[in-house]
């Protein structure tokens, strides 16, 4: 116990660069040599560290990064990497910030595109990259199948941007049972990439599939895949889960121990009544920290010396009570939260949610630390 103690005397976000480089050797050996990978680091690197992520893909060879806004992609700028960007959603009050950097747009809609050119003509831009998205059934971002005439009506007009990539988003690739839709997604991409490539006379690279994709669609690579969540350890099935490994690890310590007499309260709101005689342990982490108030009140768990510790009561701003009753252990002993015999995956469920949530939920408060092991 006291080598768990001096290990990690805090909330911990430990960060396993070996973990990450099994994940992309692991995804790239689904793929055919000449497919190209673009590692997608938005959201702090999928809660992580963005910038240490990042130069660790660089050293293994990916291709291109994928962030969502234009300052995370300023924040890759800054910490060194010249690795091609692509701005996932970007908005126009950004594009001068987003020209100065060469990251690369994401164009989705004729607003964005006129916007953009304007900020390219402005800054006397010559063939600037962009990448154009089609809508083919997430219906979030991207232009219709009708717009392609008009698309190469706007390009013709200017010599300030050229088209890098096209590409579009699968909604369901996890999901089998609508691989009658993501067939349809993907018969519709072809069609609508093959229409614009004909009226372009050049030909840009192609890219729709996911992590999901990837694994349960390889026919659907084209010049390019996407993958995010792959990266950091959690495929589309527990089958796939074991053969990834888990980036983020996420521990802290119990910072004092109560002893509850039956029908004594617990936390805010009276929210946890002890019906016997009851061990509890205060965990400096809370819903400030990214632990939701819906895994309190014994919906979700911590593991201590292996054995789950449900939370009790209701989620602090800033820490956590669990019940120890029946687990030995000791002030300032460590708590894993998320790490072994705990996937994100699995204290996700508890609150029905997805990994990519509680991983994107942790704090930057938390203390980050990258490893090897």
């Amino acid at each position: 116990m006291a080598s768990e103690r001096q290990k990690f005397p805090e909330t911990v976000l430990e960060i396993d660069l070996t973990a990450l480089g099994h994940n992309y050797n692991y995804l790239t050996s689904k793929l055919k040599p000449e497919t190209m990978l673009m590692g997608v680091v938005k959201a702090f690197g999928y809660g992580s560290d963005a910038n240490a992520v990042a130069k660790e893909l660089v050293q293994l060879g990916v291709d291109y990064f994928a962030v969502a806004y234009t300052p995370e992609g300023v924040a890759l700028r800054d910490a060194g990497i010249e690795t091609p960007i692509l701005v996932l959603h970007p908005q126009p009050n950004n594009f001068e910030t987003l020209i100065d950097r060469c990251l690369e747009p994401a164009i989705y809609s004729t607003r964005i595109f006129k916007a953009f050119v304007a900020i390219a003509e402005e800054k006397a831009q010559k063939n600037y990259p962009v990448h154009i998205k089609f809508n083919t059934g997430l219906n979030r971002l991207g232009f219709g199948e009708n717009d392609v005439a008009w698309i190469h009506d706007a390009l013709s007009e200017t010599s300030s941007i050229k088209v890098r990539s096209i590409f579009s988003h699968l909604a369901a690739s996890e999901d089998l049972n609508e691989r009658d839709f993501t067939l349809q997604q993907i018969t519709q991409f072809k069609k609508i990439s093959e229409e614009l490539i004909k009226k372009l006379n050049y030909r840009p690279f192609l890219h729709q599939s996911n992590t999901s994709a990837i694994i349960n669609y390889p026919e659907a690579q084209f010049d390019l895949v996407r993958t995010g969540i792959g990266l950091y350890g959690y495929g589309n099935s527990p089958e796939e889960d074991n053969e990834l490994r888990p980036v983020a690890k996420l521990t802290s310590v119990i910072s004092q121990i109560h002893f509850i007499k039956p029908n004594e309260s617990v936390g805010y709101n009276r929210s946890h009544i002890a019906k016997e005689h009851e061990k509890m342990a205060t965990i400096p982490i809370g819903h400030a920290d990214g632990i939701s108030r819906q895994l309190g009140n014994n919906r979700g768990a911590v593991i201590i010396h292996g054995q789950k510790a449900p939370i009790i009561g209701n989620v602090c701003m800033d820490m956590i009570m669990v019940n120890i009753t029946d687990i030995a252990c000791e002030e300032g002993d460590m708590v894993t939260i998320i790490g072994e015999n705990q996937s994100a995956s699995t204290l996700a469920l508890s609150m029905n949610s997805i990994s990519y949530e509680l991983l994107t939920a942790i704090s930057q408060r938390v203390k980050r630390v990258v490893c090897r092991k």
